[in-house]
């Protein structure tokens, strides 16, 4: 599914000249004035009109998803804005969705403003439960075809094992590391077999930074989800766990919150409570190999040269001891 990154990378032929004759070639009146947006995956841009007007285009990372993984994505979204659920989708651009130019997939969608949401403000949480029961509600009608699903073999046996085979763990520290991360997996393997959940489609990779809030007394104002780009199979209870921090005390009352909204529009199975330790355990697995897949994207060299080192490896097996002995506790209880 994912890419390992050539010295020459894909990317270095998505220059600016590229992506405005991609737009234009859609009909879009580009006047010229582009502006690259934060995102790691994918490259993503402001590109301004005519008209004063601006959308935003996404090129998909080549080769990690196939176009039908894409268009079960824009299907997704579809769906969720026919349902009036607040999440900002592709345009349909002469029929479609999906464009390619220059061997790059690309989509085009409006542009929404708005900033991270105040987490600790109760009324925000209770909101955001709501609307997250709303995508799963939409989510459960049908199931992917060809994205993937969120489980054990594939964030963390997969991730473990290409690490190891492409020998990206530095050798004073790979024996520990590989130790305690099949101990972590066994753990959440035993977990998982303990406490089945049922698989719906998800956002994914539901954190702070993938909702927008826009003020209240505006038309449409509160949340609204953005990048569905990880949309997978899983257990509803990943679309909220990454919503929670802070000290036990402070995490259930966040859930708790979380869930007086959830539940005013979606039972929640509570025996998934006991899946937020072992889902934060393979996300941390899945991350490393996440970024080691990545490491000769430029823009990943810039912002991520700590990664690689033996000290950034002692750290992750420091993490995943902890989430070892995390994973034993008795889950957080609301």
């Amino acid at each position: 599914m994912f890419d390992v990154g050539p010295k020459h990378h894909a990317y270095a032929a998505l220059t600016p000249d590229v992506v405005l004759d991609a737009l234009s070639d859609l009909g879009l009146a580009v006047d010229g004035r582009l502006t690259a947006l934060s995102s790691y995956e994918n490259r993503v841009y402001q590109v301004m009109l005519d008209d004063n007007s601006s959308v935003v285009a996404k090129f998909y990372r080549p080769e990690r998803w196939r176009d039908a993984q894409i268009m079960e994505e824009h299907s997704f979204a579809a769906a969720l804005m026919a349902e009036e659920v607040p999440l900002v989708g592709p345009l349909s651009l002469n029929g479609n969705t999906l464009h390619h130019a220059h061997g790059f997939a690309f989509s085009v969608s409006p542009r929404r403003g708005g900033r991270m949401p105040e987490l600790d403000d109760g009324e925000v949480l209770e909101w955001i439960g709501r609307f997250i029961a709303r995508i799963h509600n939409v989510g459960a009608k049908q199931a992917f075809s060809s994205r993937p699903t969120l489980n054990v073999s594939t964030f963390a046996i997969e991730s473990r094992n290409w690490l190891v085979d492409n020998h990206i763990i530095p050798l004073d520290q790979q024996t520990e590391w590989l130790a305690v991360c099949s101990q972590a997996i066994d753990i959440a393997t035993q977990k998982f077999a303990n406490h089945p959940a049922r698989n719906i489609r998800l956002h994914g990779d539901c954190h702070p930074g993938n909702i927008l809030w826009t003020p209240t007394d505006l038309p449409n104002g509160g949340p609204h989800f953005v990048d569905l780009d990880d949309a997978r199979m899983g257990p509803a209870i990943q679309d909220l766990w990454m919503l929670l921090s802070g000290h036990r005390a402070q995490r259930t009352q966040q859930l708790s919150m979380l869930l007086d909204g959830y539940e005013q529009m979606r039972e929640l199975n509570r025996d998934e409570l006991a899946l937020i330790e072992p889902l934060r355990t393979l996300r941390l697995i899945h991350y490393s190999a996440w970024l080691a897949r990545r490491k000769d994207d430029p823009a990943f060299v810039q912002h991520f040269s700590w990664f690689g080192s033996s000290d950034y490896w002692a750290g992750q097996t420091h993490m995943l001891v902890e989430q070892c002995e995390a994973m034993q506790e008795e889950p957080l209880y609301v």
